[in-house]
């Protein structure tokens, strides 16, 4: 499996794999986790992919997408500003240049369990993840990561050695509890989460362009 990045002005060579995209968080945020997310046509959208992201995809090489993020400059729009807009307000969200917003992050596990051993504490697609997600925003002059994701998420990041800072406390949004943090997007975490065998997103990211 490898990480590809791809910019809005791939959008239109890219639209099967984005397809498959948002047909896979459709899978896992409303069939799998039951979040109150808006799917048509057994697609996940919402208005943020509207505004010109950069997604991340782990895909196989049958072209499979196995996971996805989100990316968007902190300074907005993001979800962040939408599920918490009170951090803002408490002075205790402080978005800047150098900051990236990820939302979004799914691993369909379903996929990503046929491509590994069982024993596995992690999946290999969830390290491949993190990983690209760290290259890409060193790349990219992005030096913190801002997120709002769930509890699970949460402890995820804490196992595979890159924990986030909390800001503010976890609330309920819809049937999960959500909370924000911080993590850093330097050399250390990259060389902590990356797997072996790991391809750089950047050589994935030409070949998809």
């Amino acid at each position: 499996m490898r990480a590809i990045a791809i910019s809005p002005e791939h959008f239109r060579s890219q639209a099967a794999i984005l397809d498959r995209m948002h047909q896979m968080r459709a899978r896992v945020f409303h069939d799998r986790l039951n979040w109150d997310v808006k799917v048509r046509d057994g697609r996940e959208r919402d208005e943020l992919d509207l505004c010109q992201p950069t997604y991340i995809l782990v895909v196989d090489t049958q072209e499979a997408v196995i996971g996805a993020v989100r990316l968007l400059p902190a300074t907005g729009p993001t979800l962040l500003s939408v599920l918490f807009p009170e951090l803002g307000e408490q002075g205790l969200f402080r978005p800047h240049a150098s900051m990236i917003e990820s939302s979004r992050f799914c691993v369909d596990t379903s996929i990503a369990a046929a491509h590994e051993p069982s024993s596995q504490a992690l999946h290999s697609a969830t390290w491949t993840l993190f990983a690209a997600i760290i290259e890409w925003s060193m790349a990219n002059g992005y030096d913190e990561l801002v997120t709002a994701t769930d509890l699970r998420i949460e402890r995820i990041l804490r196992r595979a050695g890159w924990p986030m800072a909390r800001i503010g406390e976890p609330k309920p949004i819809g049937n999960t509890k959500a909370v924000v943090g911080l993590l850093p997007t330097n050399g250390k975490s990259f060389e902590t989460v990356r797997p072996a065998g790991y391809s750089s997103i950047l050589q994935s990211t030409r070949r998809a362009a």
